[in-house]
């Protein structure tokens, strides 16, 4: 009987830990976070000039980004990782002066929350929400499989409205140790294809328990 369980739990974790393969990003925002990801449609009639002057908008906010980042003098960062941070900044400047109101990052509790997706929450001149990350890309390694987008669920999550998603990612060029804008990709993400791998994690009072150190010692 007792083995019959063990064998049960043990199928029923694998079955858990089992990555999760090209799951739409619309989905799993409607499922985690009972919101809808609204599709920036060109081709439909009823939408396609509120979302042809939202497109401009968005160009214009996303060359006027790159330009002050590089009329500033470029970034200074000691990690690459870290120079969409700073970009930040920039684009919500952007934002602004192309007419959006840049929103706080205010959580489903009412919390103001800097941290995880997205960066960025304005309206466009319909009043309509949307969503953007700021990313950076090499164009060395834009081809691969490197792991560069990420959405951890969340019980207190910044998107909580039906709105757009956006994604302004500017390719980074190192000069002199800074970083500068060669060029800028904008992507609506309703559609991107994501992966879920599940992980057991542990922490240090867990880690370091006096029952599994078999040594230690001191140098200072």
């Amino acid at each position: 009987m007792r083995d019959n369980y063990t064998k049960t739990l043990e199928e029923l974790v694998k079955q858990i830990i089992k990555p999760l393969k090209n799951v739409p990003f619309n989905l799993i925002v409607e499922s985690i976070y009972n919101k809808k990801v609204l599709p920036f449609d060109r081709s439909n009639s009823k939408n396609k000039s509120l979302n042809k002057s939202l497109l401009e908008n968005l160009k214009k906010a996303s060359e006027n980004a790159g330009k002050a980042v590089n009329k500033a003098g470029g970034i200074s960062s000691k990690r690459v990782n870290e120079v969409g941070n700073y970009i930040e900044f920039f684009v919500k400047k952007s934002l602004e002066k192309v007419g959006y109101k840049v929103l706080s990052q205010i959580t489903k509790s009412g919390k103001n929350k800097s941290a995880g997706y997205p960066d960025v929450q304005f309206r466009d001149e319909f009043g309509r929400v949307c969503y953007l990350e700021c990313k950076t890309f090499n164009s060395k390694n834009i081809a691969t499989t490197q792991r560069s987008f990420y959405l951890s669920p969340s019980s207190d999550p910044k998107v909580n409205s039906d709105g757009f998603h956006f994604v302004l990612s500017f390719e980074i060029e190192p000069r002199a140790k800074k970083f500068y804008c060669a060029s800028y990709k904008l992507l609506s993400i309703e559609n991107l294809s994501c992966d879920l791998k599940h992980e057991f994690n542990s922490d240090n009072k867990r880690l370091y328990t006096k029952e599994l150190i078999l040594a230690e010692g001191r140098f200072l």
